[in-house]
């Protein structure tokens, strides 16, 4: 896991950060890491999951909803929640 911490948070991907933060999640529950890295691991988990909060949340935004005319056919887009 050293390795994946050494990466900026900010450079990654939803996937690669949700992966990460997967792997911390078995870390701690299997309870094999020492307070104090536990406490860094716990730390780099919770800029993650902000990191995949911002990502999805930024993902919901791009989402829109097509406007359908009278005659059933697609009239441009619109934001999904107006």
């Amino acid at each position: 896991m050293s390795e994946d911490a050494s990466i900026d948070v900010s450079k990654l991907t939803f996937e690669q950060a949700l992966d990460q933060l997967e792997k911390i999640v078995q870390a701690l529950e299997q309870g094999d890491v020492e307070l104090e890295e536990s406490i860094k691991t716990y730390e780099r988990g919770e800029a993650l999951k902000k990191h995949c909060a911002q990502l999805l949340s930024a993902a919901e935004d791009k989402v829109e909803k097509i406007r359908v005319g009278a005659d059933g056919s697609a009239k441009g887009t619109e934001p999904l929640d107006t």
